[in-house]
């Protein structure tokens, strides 16, 4: 059994006032998710990421096709019960403090006084909300407040977790502190779908990837096996290269492309057909100092380019008949 799945799950809004047209929000999203996956889904902004979670949320229903979490419709009472939401925008009742917040989720729950207290306490602390949590959330700043979001997510511990741009708004250790605090929720056997246009924090965190652009899956599948590409060529870092020796370098070794960066510090591009040993040899007989040398190969980023590039624009209904 799945931890998600979806079957052609398909969105049509209407747009306009006076002459309404229909809009493709979503088009025949098939996918399956196991449990325990860092699963993310990516895709730039207005392709559709938010409609997904929200039909998966129920919070909007779909115009055709299904889905199921845990294996029950996603209206299921029991499986709301088993779930946790981060919404891309998320908006709490201001005038109380984040430990009351949590709280009162915690008591939707029907946790005790006692395990609503402990439950807050240690997802504050989880989350890196310390002294903070007694004050109001309206004297939050929008990363603090992402951080109890996601702490309210969590505060059913949850077998699956939507979790929908989580790192917006963080500073770098918050994103730091979030990226590990996701890898120990995979780590516990939970189940962590989340979106994101942020393309490092899914290289970082995920076994799979779904890439969304204009309302339509456009690829999907193993991190693994989307970054398992041939390399394209070498960067061979240097110190201490003169101009004159980086000119006669360019000029004989066919050199792809330097990139200044310091005094007579360069990057080098190497062509696979270029080998770096012999380059490297000339440059050290020059004067030159290796610093480092690594293999050039596609990143998700490039990946993601391509596949956003070649995926058709048009998102009227007119668009999907055959």
């Amino acid at each position: 059994m799945d931890a998600i799945r979806t079957e052609a799950l398909t969105k049509h809004f209407t747009v306009g006032f006076w002459r309404p047209r229909p809009y493709l929000a979503l088009e025949a999203l098939t996918l399956q998710i196991g449990h325990g996956e860092v699963f993310g889904f990516l895709g730039p902004n207005g392709a559709g990421k938010t409609t997904t979670l929200k039909l998966l949320m129920q919070l909007i229903y779909p115009t055709s096709g299904h889905a199921e979490i845990l294996g029950r419709p996603v209206g299921d009472v029991e499986v709301k019960r088993r779930i946790g939401y981060l919404p891309e925008n998320p908006y709490f009742y201001d005038y109380l403090t984040a430990e009351e917040l949590l709280e009162y989720f915690s008591a939707l729950f029907g946790h005790s006084a006692a395990e609503r207290r402990r439950r807050a306490s240690a997802l504050l602390d989880e989350v890196g909300i310390g002294a903070e949590r007694r004050l109001q959330l309206r004297k939050f700043s929008k990363g603090m407040l992402q951080r109890v979001g996601i702490a309210q997510a969590l505060i059913n511990d949850p077998e699956v977790v939507f979790f929908d741009e989580p790192m917006s708004g963080l500073d770098p250790l918050g994103r730091r502190h979030i990226r590990e605090l996701i890898l120990r929720l995979r780590d516990r056997g939970c189940t962590v779908f989340f979106s994101s246009h942020v393309l490092s924090d899914a290289e970082a965190l995920c076994s799979r990837v779904a890439i969304l652009a204009n309302g339509r899956l456009v690829s999907q599948g193993a991190l693994s096996e989307i970054l398992a590409v041939t390399i394209r060529g070498w960067e061979l870092v240097v110190s201490g290269l003169t101009e004159t020796a980086l000119a006669h370098a360019q000029s004989s070794a066919g050199i792809r492309g330097a990139t200044r960066l310091g005094p007579e510090r360069y990057a080098l591009e190497l062509p696979m057909t270029v080998p770096p040993e012999h380059l490297l040899a000339k440059l050290v007989a020059a004067g030159a100092t290796l610093v480092s040398l690594n293999p050039l190969h596609d990143t998700l980023e490039d990946f993601f380019v391509r596949q956003v590039a070649a995926a058709p624009e048009e998102r009227g209904l007119e668009s999907t008949r055959g």
